[in-house]
């Protein structure tokens, strides 16, 4: 099984060149984190560098910071020291590897230093300087994969796409019909700037969300006094002449006057706290910052002209990078009076209805832009360090002058419990989802408008979720979720890059003078924008020249026909349009949106198979998608194979050293499937760097493998595929076809109590041999057992609370010491519903110096693993959102048959396709049946796939019907059906929803403390909710005592359900049932409400009703059972993504 094509397959039905490569899928991830580790972290030093006492005597400098030995120095004036470092680079200073952390719950963590200098003054004199290197705390590090461990679990910081920082113009009609344009400036921090204008066309200025104020009074107070001054500036148009008319101050000094009133009320005013508040809002870089991308915007939005600082050239309007020397021209990150002037120039030109001047569309991804890891690291950084800053300002007023060094002034804590906090519980730091390498994939290209400073599910409209035409290229406009987060949740197209700035790019071929150049430019929406763009599918000749007289094209967001010599710029492929998932879909051009919506986001749930099937026709983006995904194991250099195993491979490059990759083996995902590696090389083999070694759980030969090809038919069947459900041949768990390996831990601590310590042991009170079978003389598991709900895994014994002892037990202590002592029995069991075979057991203990949370003296870790073949009840689907549930799964022999005597595999209704206008099902399976007889893959890109003139050929070519429909026969009768039948070949899923983690089943179990009836879900081991409806339907049928008996012994008549189970285990007549708790919680209730409430019998006898706490039921002391387990509000299960 050698790989030969290397993600090439025999036959590509594209007919477009595709000249541009796809970028690496998870760039965007490993590229922020390594920024924010190169320059990320030095700025945010820079910010805090340096700290002075309030009496300029004591001054904390920071020079520089290491990672690992890696050091980078922060003053700007000083060379930054290590080249550019990468995540690779880094690997070596973590104290453990990801596979090590991953198994002892630790944090994957690099040491972070800080080297500072602490200068002390007399009076302006230097008296002494002290330098130190201080340990700042661990520092969470990503892995190659772009996913980090934190405390055992695999996580991913998902970007977040948010308003950009800058200048928004808006425009709302009042009543009259009258336009009204508003102006906000957003800084990255600091206060918000408003001008509006009213029906009288004043303009008005808000400060921070304040009252109004005539925006002519704000350019006063900058220091434009006169009328002169500002109609000079702003022109003399109708809505200047407006606001001045309504602005009575004359001066600058009383217009600082008054806007101090406005923003401090209450507060008496002078001049000079007026003039320091108005520099602190918007001048002051410590308060107030655009950031580098609001003064991108604005240099962009306002056209203005900026002075390059390395060469001093003046460049010309809207340009962020220098003519002459390439420098940037985004440096000054604070308002200046200009930028004021400029702004309201703007809202002039607006109100005036003068050209060239347009209003903002905020849903345009000129205006959002993405925050990824580095970024969201960076913000939480800065709070840190904030809090840092303010605990060594407190202790250097504190702290003796003399004596006090750089380390007594700084204290960790506050940046490790906000880093602790931001990877732990932030809504953007998700667990990752694991179910198969795409999903791995799509979780890490994910953009998501929510988590904090984004929206809320509650607050986002309509217009924020809809696809935008600045999606083109940048955001999937099918793939995101159903359900609430709908269009909040997106994924980032396949050629889509992030800038420097956080602005979505997608590539462009160039075209010039209707020739299409191989020239690729990356553009933003807002580049985008000025030119028109045609259509990747446009034809060309064999000199790239347009072969039709008009071309279809867009410009914003209209679909225009121009002349070839109008056309800039050219699509760069097909599928640029959308993300990996969706790429994945064959045939996606005739598929509804919906469904391909559903499709995209069931790829992401299929398990990874024991037997896996690279898909017979594909898109050609499978061997990309598994790549990336980080599963496969790739050769990092050329070489020859001189060993391989099971889970190993070395490889000997040309200078005779080895490499050594080790394969994962049977290790359990965060979702709980399996995965493992396998070699697809062989001894001696020469491969060549980037060459795939090993397979990962969800792919084959380096493509990547979700389900199986099985051979279909269209058509109803005794009425078992009925609404979408699904009839499967018994082949499938004879062959193990969709049989898949399922990965459980259980953990076992034994903790310090109060009572004494816990121990694990084979000593087990009131536990039988036969219990204890499996168990080594530690008291855990062997390796290689079956176990079954309630089996033990890891005795276990607990002291109990002593109590005063009888003279027997006194006697039995003195004869047996310690031995007869007070323990019960807490083992770790099997769940109930869980069965499976123990395939590791992991022991850590404080003994062998293993890092353990405090209190836990050891810990067990048993992985228990089971092999799932498919059932009835198991949710299967294709790539097309044609999903459903098995119904039935019949004999081989009894399956519809082809003529040829060979079986189908699987039974779908015909109903399903024709109203869910999914027919890219239909097209995928007439191929798939020629490809098979073929005996080839092919792959059919989307929007550049096979025609049907194509699909025709290949079923002639396979000598099949060109129909791709055949007469099938029944399997049970042998007689031939009515009408000939379309089969072929289908790509198949078997998805996570599987029907053994559904069912679930309770006689007796816990109970809610306050309703004292049963709790809720499968987690909790619960019962199902009786509830109003279901009454009404035993009502109608008269069924009166079976209704009496489910609510009340069967759910919260708490001594009945005793007396119940009493007459049950010695074979009496169930007495009669009590009164609910519920009803007592309902009688209390109204005499809380001084209501004297009584309740009688038919006979008009009082009945007395006590509540729980007044009596006391011995029944179950009897018979030593405990049947009133107590337990409060369910436990929520581990939450692996917010869709």
């Amino acid at each position: 099984m050698v790989i030969t094509r290397h993600g090439k397959r025999e036959k590509s039905f594209s007919k477009i060149l595709e000249i541009a490569e796809l970028p690496y899928l998870i760039e965007t991830q490993i590229n922020s984190y390594e920024w924010f580790l190169n320059e990320g972290m030095r700025q945010a030093f820079r910010d805090l560098s340096p700290i002075t006492d309030f009496t300029g005597n004591i001054v904390l400098e920071f020079l520089a910071y290491y990672l690992g030995d890696c050091i980078i120095f922060i003053p700007e004036t000083v060379d930054r020291g290590s080249e550019n470092i990468s995540i690779k680079q880094l690997q070596s200073y973590t104290k453990y590897s990801v596979k090590e952390c991953r198994e002892r719950d630790m944090t994957y963590a690099i040491p972070l230093k800080a080297k500072v200098r602490l200068i002390k003054r007399d009076q302006g004199d230097i008296k002494e300087i002290k330098e130190q290197t201080i340990f700042i705390g661990d520092f969470p590090l990503m892995t190659e994969k772009g996913t980090f461990v934190i405390n055992g679990a695999e996580r991913v910081i998902v970007s977040q796409l948010v308003r950009s920082p800058g200048v928004y113009y808006q425009s709302t009609k009042d009543k009259t019909g009258k336009d009204l344009y508003t102006v906000t400036v957003i800084p990255d921090r600091g206060a918000w700037l408003e001008l509006a204008n009213d029906i009288k066309d004043v303009i008005t200025v808000r400060i921070d969300r304040t009252r109004k104020l005539p925006a002519t009074v704000l350019l006063r107070a900058l220091g434009f006094e006169s009328n002169d001054d500002i109609t000079k500036l702003l022109g003399e148009s109708q809505c200047v002449k407006a606001t001045l008319g309504k602005d009575s101050i004359e001066n600058q000094e009383n217009a600082l006057v008054e806007i101090y009133k406005k923003l401090r009320p209450g507060d008496p005013p002078n001049l000079e706290s007026a003039q320091n508040l108005l520099n602190t809002l918007f001048f002051n870089p410590r308060r107030y910052n655009l950031g580098y991308v609001g003064r991108y915007k604005l240099i962009k939005k306002l056209s203005l002209n900026e002075t390059c600082l390395e060469c001093g050239l003046e460049n010309g309007p809207g340009r962020t990078e220098c003519v002459r020397c390439d420098a940037s021209l985004v440096h000054n990150q604070v308002l200046t009076n200009h930028d004021i002037v400029e702004i309201m120039k703007y809202l002039v030109g607006l109100i005036e209805n003068q050209q060239g001047y347009n209003v903002d569309d905020i849903d345009h991804l000129g205006n959002r832009r993405v925050r990824a890891v580095g970024e969201l690291l960076l913000n939480q950084f800065h709070v840190g360090l904030l809090r840092l800053e303010r605990v060594v300002k407190e202790r250097m007023t504190v702290q003796d002058v003399e004596t006090v060094t750089p380390q007594a002034l700084i204290n960790i804590r506050p940046v490790v419990a906000v880093l602790k906090e931001f990877f732990g519980s932030s809504q953007l730091s998700q667990f990752m989802d694991q179910t198969n390498s795409l999903a791995e994939l799509t979780h890490k290209r994910r953009l998501s408008a929510l988590g904090p400073g984004g929206l809320s599910r509650e607050r986002a409209g309509f217009e924020v979720r809809d696809v935008h035409h600045s999606h083109y290229g940048r955001i999937c406009p099918i793939e995101t979720p159903e359900g609430p987060n709908i269009g909040l949740i997106g994924s980032m197209a396949t050629y889509a890059k992030v800038n420097k700035y956080g602005f979505i790019e997608t590539p462009y071929r160039k075209v010039v003078n209707g020739v299409v150049t191989d020239q690729v430019d990356y553009m933003t929406a807002d580049d985008e924008d000025k030119y028109v763009v045609a259509q990747a599918n446009a034809i060309l000749d064999e000199e790239n020249r347009f072969v039709q007289p008009r071309i279809a094209a867009r410009t914003k967001d209209e679909i225009t026909t121009n002349k070839p010599d109008e056309i800039h710029y050219i699509d760069v492929s097909p599928k640029q349009i959308v993300s990996v998932a969706t790429a994945l879909i064959p045939f996606l051009e005739h598929d509804d949106a919906n469904r391909a919506l559903m499709g995209a986001n069931m790829q992401r749930q299929g398990v990874p198979l024991l037997v896996k099937d690279a898909p017979l026709v594909g898109t050609g983006i499978e061997f990309r998608a598994a790549m990336d995904s980080g599963c496969l194991v790739i050769a990092e250099q050329d070489g020859i194979i001189k060993k391989v195993v099971a889970d190993e491979i070395i490889v000997e490059d040309k200078h005779g050293q080895e490499n050594r990759y080790e394969l994962l083996k049977f290790v359990r995902s965060n979702a709980g499937t399996c995965v493992k590696q396998d070699p697809i090389v062989k001894l001696g083999q020469k491969v060549e760097k980037g060459h795939v070694l090993a397979d990962g759980s969800s792919s084959v030969e380096g493509e990547l493998a979700l389900g199986r090809n099985v051979l279909v038919a269209f058509m109803p069947w005794e009425g078992y595929n009925y609404e979408d459900a699904i009839l499967v041949s018994e082949e499938f768990l004879v062959e193990d076809m969709y049989t898949s390996i399922h990965i459980e831990e259980y953990d076992a601590e034994a903790r310090d109590t109060k009572l004494g310590s816990e121990e694990i042991t084979r000593e087990i009170p009131s536990v039988g041999e036969d219990a204890l079978k499996n168990l080594d003389e530690r008291g855990i598991i062997r390796v290689g057992a079956d176990v079954r709900p309630e089996d033990i895994l890891v005795g276990k014994v607990t002291p109990k609370g002593e109590t005063d002892l009888t003279a027997e037990e006194r006697l039995l202590r003195a004869i047996f010491g310690e031995k007869a002592r007070d323990v019960r029995d807490t083992s770790l069991r099997v769940p109930h519903g869980e069965k499976g075979k123990v395939i590791d057991v992991k022991v850590f203990s404080r003994e062998d110096g293993d890092e353990l949370s405090p209190g836990i003296n050891k810990l067990v870790r048993v992985y228990v693993a089971q092999k799932r073949k498919i059932l009835q009840g198991d949710k299967m689907a294709g790539r097309h959102g044609n999903k459903g549930v098995v119904a039935k799964i019949l004999p081989k022999e009894d399956m519809p048959f082809l003529p040829d005597g060979t079986p189908i595999q699987i039974v779908l209704n015909p109903l399903g396709v024709p109203s869910r206008m999914n027919i890219g099902q239909v097209l995928e399976t007439y191929l798939g049946w020629a490809v098979k007889a073929l005996g080839i893959k092919v792959q059919t890109p989307v929007f550049d796939g096979a025609t049907e003139e194509e699909i025709r050929a290949m079923m002639r070519k396979a000598g099949l019907p060109e129909n791709g429909k055949s007469i099938l026969y029944d399997g049970r009768t042998g007689e031939p059906f009515n009408q000939e039948v379309m089969v072929g070949y289908i790509y198949m899923m078997k998805l996570a929803h599987l029907v053994d983690d559904k069912i679930h089943a309770r006689s007796t179990g816990p109970y809610s403390l306050v309703t004292q009836q049963p709790l809720g879900g499968k987690a909790q081991f619960g019962g199902q909710r009786f509830g109003e409806m279901e009454v009404w339907a035993l009502e109608s049928y008269g069924a009166a005592y079976t209704l009496q008996e489910l609510l009340t012994v069967k759910s919260d008549d708490v001594v009945g359900r005793v007396k119940t189970y009493e007459s049950i285990v010695k074979g009496e007549n169930v007495l009669e049932p009590g009164v609910p708790e519920s009803f007592k919680v309902l009688i209390k209730e109204l005499q809380s409400l001084a209501l004297d409430v009584k309740v009688y019998s038919g006979d008009d006898t009082e009945i007395d009703i006590k509540g729980m706490d007044d009596e006391f039921d011995t029944a179950f002391d009897d018979l030593g059972l405990d049947l009133s387990k107590q337990q409060d509000t369910e436990v929520q299960p581990v939450q692996i993504s917010e869709e």
